[in-house]
């Protein structure tokens, strides 16, 4: 499992709000559902399109290109096309930075 690794500040991202931000060599999406931070690979696992071109709705992601839906706090698709999870990040916040690793858990 990989070290954790500073990707954003607190301020960054609003509640609701989404970011694009880069982490080990390539892009993941940062979420704020009321104050609870989470990442997914900022990537459709349907067509390949950037999640963080998608939409929040309520506690998912809805990509832009076809409409697939993932939850935010786990990556699980809940609708098609996409039949496949977004890899999910395990987030924890250390003051004011916002770090993130690979493996899932918090």
């Amino acid at each position: 499992m990989s070290d954790w690794v500073e990707v954003a500040r607190v301020g960054d991202v609003a509640p609701g709000e989404l970011k694009a931000v880069e982490y080990d060599g390539g892009m993941i999406v940062l979420f704020n559902l009321d104050g609870s931070y989470h990442a997914l690979d900022d990537v459709c696992t349907h067509d390949g399109g950037p999640l963080s071109d998608g939409v929040i709705q309520g506690e998912e992601v809805v990509c832009p290109r076809h409409g697939a839906r993932f939850a935010i706090r786990t990556g699980a698709v809940t609708a098609p096309p996409a039949l496949e999870p977004v890899r999910r990040l395990a987030v924890r916040v250390e003051g004011e930075r916002i770090l993130v690793r690979d493996g899932g858990a918090d």
